[in-house]
């Protein structure tokens, strides 16, 4: 791997797990010294970064991890509700029995963790669940946008959890997820897919919004 897509992999990991937020800076020097390079892949990494608007330069100069204002946020949100439901109909009419069952046990499992109130436990859990989803729908490239959008909206989504008290909610729309899939209904399963992201019609959006940190927002 090339030194350049070592570090663009290394950023987009922090923004997906937290350790870089909104506005967080991205400290070239630092990253020349972490990976013993020139500042020549630290560019070519960033560009390609800004590329996909997981960064964003300043105006005098140096970058920070992207923001997203709330309009940006309630599109992506909405949008990123529409592949998971189409997603999550691809799952249900391609997933075989096993991965059917992986999933039931991936849920069972998670039951657990919302009992326990464990929202990094929770992270773990959600991304499971979702990634058999998208391992069912054999479509690397649906799997690509979502995660892209998921990492766009990952520090917003981390906050929902902590701000609302959304684990329980969000266990429920595995639920209903799961009992589609299982009654092989494709169309309620991307349904269920759709209402459990879909900002629109989750009253709990407007208030997690309401809550937000404002240096998150753009």
């Amino acid at each position: 791997m090339k030194a350049s897509e070592r570090i663009h992999h290394s950023i987009e990991s922090q923004i997906r797990d937290g350790s870089l937020l909104p506005g967080d800076p991205i400290d070239e020097e630092q990253l020349m010294q972490q990976f013993g390079v020139s500042r020549t892949p630290v560019r070519e990494a960033l560009l390609q970064l800004k590329t996909e608007e997981l960064v964003t330069s300043l105006p005098r100069g140096g970058m920070v991890v992207s923001k997203l204002d709330v309009p940006q946020l309630f599109a992506m949100w909405e949008l990123l509700a529409e592949l998971e439901g189409l997603c999550t109909r691809y799952a249900c009419e391609r997933m075989t029995k096993t991965e059917r069952q992986r999933l039931a046990d991936a849920h069972r499992e998670s039951e657990s963790v919302v009992e326990r109130d464990d929202e990094i436990g929770w992270q773990q859990a959600n991304m499971e669940f979702h990634e058999i989803l998208y391992s069912g729908a054999r479509n690397p490239y649906l799997r690509q946008e979502i995660m892209r959008m998921r990492i766009r909206t990952q520090a917003y989504r981390m906050h929902a959890f902590s701000a609302v008290s959304r684990l329980r909610i969000s266990f429920n729309g595995h639920t209903g997820i799961l009992t589609a899939i299982q009654a092989n209904d494709s169309a309620q399963a991307a349904r269920a897919a759709f209402d459990h992201l879909n900002p629109g019609g989750a009253p709990w959006v407007t208030d997690l919004i309401m809550k937000l940190p404002r240096n998150l927002l753009g």
